[in-house]
């Protein structure tokens, strides 16, 4: 009985989560239709702090904002680029305010982050946009560099966010902007550690995303306590598919295989449908007992 009643429900939820779809893509269609003019908010008055405002996007994006009326906040490592953002949003009529911080430095960038708030005010927007690239193939491209690229272009986004975040979700008000790369989903010759790090990015971003939905209690009520599709799987199984792989030079397996569908899926999915897919598949509690491998003694 109580079998039966686990599979009726897991069938309701699956059920909801296709009619939940094509709510989501009338959505998209609708405001797909409405002009942008119609569709845009008001920023006016509003804190954007923008990693990498001393130059490139990262300034234009500066400008962008400060036409809207939003009062602007340029973290760079170049002080020059920085005050050449901050003349340029001045001379349009804008405020600025900037601060020349190493954002890999974790400690700076908290230290500095507490000076913000005390000086110009609560962040509504942050936009991690600071990014750096090495152009050369692994072999060929030097230890530090890599660290480097990894540091500025997603590790930087933990102590940014960390730092920002919690007042955002205090007034329930705010944005966090990872700017990423078609890197990010696709890898490129010449760009290994480019393209993890902006892997890496989109991931922060994806997880990060999910956390705030399931936090917020967007999906409340619909949850799954174990997961509709996806249970732990037998590590001596896992084992016996990764050796066949290789001794068949097989690129790429997934495990279980029917989660290829949920990775196309989530290609023409609706955001809001993906995220609800997610939590189907358990991916909002799958850590909740997590204890970590115990240690042989």
């Amino acid at each position: 009985m109580a079998d039966a009643l686990m599979i009726l429900s897991n069938v309701c939820k699956v059920l909801f989560w296709l009619v939940y779809t094509v709510y989501c893509w009338l959505e998209v269609l609708v405001l797909t239709l409405v002009p942008r003019s119609y569709r845009r908010k008001d920023i006016k008055a509003n804190i954007v702090l923008v990693t990498g405002g001393g130059s490139g996007i990262g300034r234009l994006m500066c400008l962008k904002m400060a036409a809207r009326g939003a009062l602007i906040v340029t973290w760079d490592v170049s002080q020059k680029g920085n005050d050449e953002t901050v003349r340029q949003v001045l001379a349009s009529g804008g405020k600025c305010w900037s601060y020349t911080v190493d954002i890999t430095d974790r400690q700076a960038v908290y230290t500095t982050a507490v000076k913000v708030k005390q000086q110009v005010g609560k962040v509504d927007i942050l936009i991690n946009n600071a990014g750096v690239v090495t152009g050369k193939k692994l072999l060929d491209c030097p230890d530090e560099a890599i660290l480097k690229t990894f540091q500025v272009n997603s590790i930087s986004h933990f102590w940014t966010t960390k730092a920002f975040l919690p007042d955002m979700m205090m007034t329930d008000k705010g944005h966090i902007v990872t700017i990423a790369s078609m890197a990010g989903k696709s890898g490129l010759s010449g760009l290994v550690d480019y393209c993890s790090s902006k892997f890496a990015a989109v991931g922060f971003d994806e997880s990060l995303r999910l956390e705030l939905l399931i936090d917020t209690g967007m999906f409340q009520g619909f949850g799954t306590s174990t997961g509709v599709f996806v249970d732990m799987l037998d590590p001596d199984w896992v084992a016996g598919e990764v050796v066949d792989a290789i001794l068949m030079n097989q690129p790429i397996i997934i495990l279980p295989a029917y989660l290829q569908a949920a990775i196309i899926l989530a290609m023409f999915l609706p955001s809001k449908s993906h995220y609800y897919l997610g939590q189907l598949m358990g991916a909002d509690n799958m850590m909740d007992n997590f204890v970590g491998r115990k240690k042989v003694k």
